[in-house]
This record gives C-alpha cells, structure tokens and sequence, in this order.
C-alpha cells in the first residue's frame, strides 16, 4: 500500500463523510485534490500553494523506470566487446598459423623459407621508400639500388608507408593505456616486421579501464609522432601515392612491360610469394582498423573538421591523412 501524507486529502476524506459539509466546499476540495496529483513525483518535496506536500516512495518509482534501460546499455555493451574480442584473438591466431606456421598459404612458411625470398626481402629494404632508385636516377651512386619488379617494390612500400601514418594514430588513442605494453616498442615491430601486432592491441584496449590508473605520459618517440602528425602523414600519403604509380609506370626502360603486363605479374606474385599474400592481408586489417581507430578519436580533431574526417575516415590513407592533418594537439591529453 502507498501512502500519501496531505493535509488536503486527509480533510477532504473527513468532508465527505459529514453530510453537514457544503457541496462548495467538497468541488473546492476535489479540484485541489487532481492539483496535488499532478505533482512531479521524482521530486520528494513539492511546495503548492504554500503547502508542503511529501511523497516517500515516488523517488524509488522513478528510479526503478531507468535502471533497467542503463543495466540493459551496459550489458549489450559488454557482450559486443566480448564478441568483438573473441573476434579479434581468432584473426590473430589465423593471421600467425596461415601466415607464419602451415605450408598451405601461397609460398614457403617461416620455417622453410627460400633463399630467394630472404634476397627479396634485403632487396625491398635497400630500396626503403624508393630512396635509393630515386637518387641514382639522378645521378648520385654512393649505393646502387637493387633492381626488383615495381610491383614488388610499390607494393611493399604502399604498406609501410601506411603503417607509419598509424604510429600518430596511435599515440593519441584515447584507449592506448589499456595497452600496458610499450607503444614504441609495438609499432616498431609493425613498422619493421609485420600488421600481426596491431591485432592484439585492437583486442586489448577493449578491456575495462582502470579507474586507478592515471594517463600514461607519452614517450619521446611518441611526442614526436604526435607533434609531427601533420609531417608524417603528408610524407606517408606521398610514399603511397608513389608507390602505385611506380608500381604501374616504374622502370619503364628495366623490360618489365606496361600496366597489363604488371598486373599479370602482381597475381602471379600474390599466388607464390608468402610475403607478398601477407602484405593483401595487412592491407584489409588496415582498411578496417583505420576508420575503427579514428571513429573513436574524433575529439582528437579540430571541432570545424569532425564533419569532415568522419566521412574521410573510410578512405584508405587518405582518411588518415586528414585525422592527421586536422589533428587538434591543443585539446589533445596525455
């Protein structure tokens, strides 16, 4: 049973049963009684017409019609993380056995790889943004550059290139603490040896923070990623755009054919060279894990651009590029 205390109320129930009452005064009464009905009853004290009027059990009412929709957000949301967890420590586990371990991926495994494929591999590094090709074009020798298909070269460079424009990204994840491991160190092992370690970074920073932990400062190397994001994402974007049209028009005098030529090539290569499949592989993370990242981090970005970038975001590279660009460093926290 529910009570409520009002001293209308009480006197208009003694009205009703005193025939000696005045029908004036048993309307007045009625009328007054719907007013105290209509009271916001989450508040626990309402003033009407100077009359103090309490409601003891309406505060519990109100509250018992809004935990259930926050209970129900909550835990919807942490079963998608859940899933999404789940997910993500599979596509690793796949990513190391397909890529690194089982001999039935296009090419050698790690553990029975070729001569041929560790000589590739020295030769795409020698020519490491297409340094060394550019500079004895124009005549300056101290290194000859390894002569390799453009196919090979552009798409190993398109994908480094990229995985540098993330380090920025990175630095500036609003969930990067919930990574407890060394940010310098996991890029650098992305940057120089494969994509296979941003996998367990998306899985990791889905974990619930700790509420204990205090921002973690940034490293040098992260300092200088953050404040050079405008720098390393122009220089990125530039390699990529090098990158593909090497790959279509570079070395055009080294015998390698013209653009259906170079494509044949590239299924060919996909089809035998482990390195290669893997660099397909690492494109496709990239292109799910770059809008990921920087949907997340749009108050990162200057408030006139937010707009802007969150279309942008699904275009490979190029939506990186603007998170960089338009990167907010002032707002930016630790």
């Amino acid at each position: 049973m529910i009570l409520i205390t009002s001293p209308p109320v009480t006197y208009l129930r003694h009205s009703l049963h005193n025939h000696h009452t005045k029908p004036l005064q048993i309307h007045r009464h009625f009328r007054r009684s719907s007013e105290i009905s209509t009271v916001d009853r989450c508040i626990p004290w309402q003033t009407i017409d100077r009359m103090k009027i309490r409601t003891r059990v309406t505060p519990f009412l109100c509250w018992a019609r809004r935990e259930p929709e926050t209970a129900t957000v909550e835990v919807e949301d942490d079963r998608l993380r859940r899933i999404v967890r789940y997910l993500l420590w599979t596509t690793e586990a796949v990513y190391i056995l397909w890529l690194f371990l089982l001999p039935y991926a296009p090419g050698d495994p790690i553990w029975a790889i070729s001569t041929e494929t560790v000589n590739s591999l020295v030769g795409l590094s020698l020519n490491f943004f297409f340094i060394l090709p550019l500079t004895n074009s124009v005549g300056i020798h101290f290194l000859e550059a390894p002569v390799l298909h453009p196919m090979a070269e552009g798409l190993f460079n398109f994908v480094i290139a990229w995985t540098l424009m993330f380090a920025p990204l990175i630095y500036t994840d609003r969930k990067r603490d919930r990574y407890k491991s060394s940010l310098d160190v996991l890029w650098s092992l992305m940057m120089f040896l494969t994509n296979t370690f941003l996998i367990p970074y998306m899985a990791l920073r889905l974990n619930d923070a700790d509420l204990d932990d205090k921002p973690s400062k940034r490293s040098r190397l992260g300092e200088a990623m953050t404040k050079g994001a405008p720098i390393v994402g122009l220089t990125g974007a530039t390699v990529c755009l090098i990158s593909t049209l090497w790959s279509l028009y570079g070395r055009a005098d080294g015998g390698f054919g013209g653009i259906v030529e170079r494509w044949q090539y590239l299924i060919g290569y996909l089809g035998s060279e482990r390195l290669a499949y893997a660099f397909i592989w690492d494109i496709c993370l990239y292109t799910i894990f770059q809008p990921w990242l920087i949907g997340e981090n749009l108050q990162n970005v200057k408030k006139d651009k937010i707009v802007l970038v969150s279309y942008l975001r699904f275009v490979p590279v190029f939506g990186l590029l603007a998170y960089l660009l338009f990167l907010n460093l002032d707002d930016e926290t630790h």
